[in-house]
């Protein structure tokens, strides 16, 4: 018997036919509630009138020119917040990682050829900044993201230091996003085989270069999909920015709202929006990592063998000399 007879057993044209009629007759059901239970109930109320719908899909509407005006802005200063919170949080996250790392390879090194009480000042000292990140990631990690965009909104000001807005929401941003990829990265190289790093010492690399290339680019490879789902936290907090009023796409849907009174419509808008960017950035993160399966498979893959008229050719060459 084989084992994949042991762990799944095929179904039958019996199973099979009672599994089509279960998924269709589940299905019909799913459409009959959603009629009775969310059509007819919106439909009841007008909110599928086009007098709600108008300035969102009629170009022909006075304010669709306008509300859509205000979205693209929103949607912008959306993109913007996303994009540079993105990039900062990797670079500051992937440098928190590495330096978690080399302090923790600090800690077990015994700094032998150094004087004794020099040894255990460098021990101690690597010892420290090894419990002060900890804490750092500990902390920031557990406090609300909308927290720590408030505390750094309101608390830069109070040191004499003013930005623009976005910078306020870029900085809370980056603050809890790095410390979340630092953690999956260092977990990432963390969890690689002993034996590549102990490869690596063996041919005089050191652990700094061992961890820049033999760590690092594993972790991000083996990581990917955890680090692309952080991204799209990154992008979908940075609505967030309403608590220091700046004008990303859902407040500025909030303030469409107050004007146009249609918050079912405007809200399906903008969840439509981030679904398209968020499904945009799922099927970059899956084209990434087949890229990167696909260097891996050709990579390991051994040298093809060399015709047969190479062979003899090679033959009557060596029989000659």
């Amino acid at each position: 018997m084989s084992q994949q007879s042991v762990l799944y057993d095929v179904p039958g044209p019996r199973q099979r036919r009672l599994t089509l009629i279960g998924s269709v007759v589940a299905t019909v059901l799913l459409l009959v509630a959603a009629y009775f239970l969310i059509y007819r109930p919106l439909d009841d109320k007008g909110q599928f009138s086009m007098e709600l719908w108008g300035p969102l899909i009629d170009p022909s509407n006075e304010n669709f020119s306008l509300v859509w005006d205000r979205i693209g802005l929103g949607f912008k200063n959306t993109l913007t917040a996303a994009a540079l919170a993105i990039v900062s949080s990797l670079v500051v996250g992937t440098l928190l990682a590495v330096l978690r790392i080399q302090l923790k390879s600090l800690t077990r090194r015994r700094f032998t050829g150094l004087a004794t009480p020099l040894a255990y000042l460098l021990r101690g000292l690597s010892a420290l900044l090894s419990a002060v990140t900890r804490v750092c990631v500990e902390v920031f990690r557990g406090l609300p993201v909308v927290i720590t965009i408030f505390f750094v909104a309101r608390g830069f000001p109070e040191f004499g230091v003013s930005f623009d807005t976005l910078w306020y929401l870029v900085i809370g941003l980056t603050i809890y996003n790095s410390v979340v990829i630092a953690e999956i990265l260092r977990s990432g190289m963390e969890g690689l085989p002993g034996g590549q790093a102990e490869a690596a010492a063996a041919i005089g690399l050191s652990p700094a270069q061992t961890t820049r290339m033999i760590l690092l680019p594993q972790a991000f490879r083996i990581m990917l999909p955890a680090l692309i789902s952080q991204l799209v936290v990154v992008l979908k907090d940075t609505s967030l920015g309403f608590i220091i009023s700046y004008e990303e796409t859902l407040n500025i849907g909030k303030q469409i709202i107050g004007v146009l009174d249609n918050p079912i419509q405007v809200y399906v808008v903008i969840a439509v929006m981030f679904i398209v960017v968020n499904y945009a950035l799922s099927k970059l993160a899956q084209y990434v990592q087949r890229r990167l399966s696909r260097g891996r498979k050709t990579a390991g893959t051994p040298a093809q063998n060399p015709p047969p008229a190479a062979l003899s050719a090679q033959a009557e060459g060596t029989g000659g000399a």
